[in-house]
């Protein structure tokens, strides 16, 4: 992909994160199970296997309570769901964090960032330029070597770039 899912990470593991009570970090799968990303996110922050054997209910209560007036970095990764009503099943226990807490949603789709209720901090990234993928493969590829002496490997390594399409995961 363009890296929504790296850039995350940066921030999910910058000192500035330290800032907050509690972080979670919650892979969606495919399929939006409401009941499992809940459970996913108490068992992310509270960093252990809280949910065991509980209902849905009393997980949405533990971690209604667990949630309660803290700050709270919450990153939902790669999420495809557009249905509102599971949606809002998922935010009802979020809505007791403390002021300064952020949900970051990492999706393929403005759709799903705006059912959030993001209006103004939706980050639409883009593909690298050819010039900007050169540099990230040349660095990766040629380290510190003169790549003037290797004009041969410099025209593979440009056609290589040109079949990324931008993707720096590609590279």
């Amino acid at each position: 992909g363009v890296g929504k899912t790296t850039l995350a990470r940066l921030v999910y593991n910058d000192d500035l994160a330290k800032n907050f009570e509690l972080k979670a970090w919650v892979c969606v799968p495919d399929v939006f199970d409401v009941e499992n990303i809940t459970k996913a996110i108490l068992n992310s922050v509270l960093n252990s296997d809280a949910s065991g054997s509980l209902d849905f209910q009393q997980v949405q209560r533990k971690l209604t309570v667990t949630l309660a007036g803290k700050t709270l970095l919450l990153i939902l990764d790669d999420v495809r769901n557009e249905n509102y009503c599971n949606w809002d099943r998922l935010r009802a226990p979020l809505s007791v964090v403390a002021k300064g807490s952020k949900v970051i949603v990492t999706t393929r789709k403005k759709n799903v960032a705006l059912m959030m209720g993001a209006t103004k901090n939706v980050h639409e990234l883009n593909p690298l330029s050819e010039d900007d993928c050169w540099s990230v493969f040349e660095k990766h590829a040629f380290e510190h070597r003169n790549i003037n002496d290797r004009p041969n490997l410099v025209s593979i390594g440009r056609k290589i770039v040109a079949k990324c399409g931008g993707l720096p995961l590609a590279l």
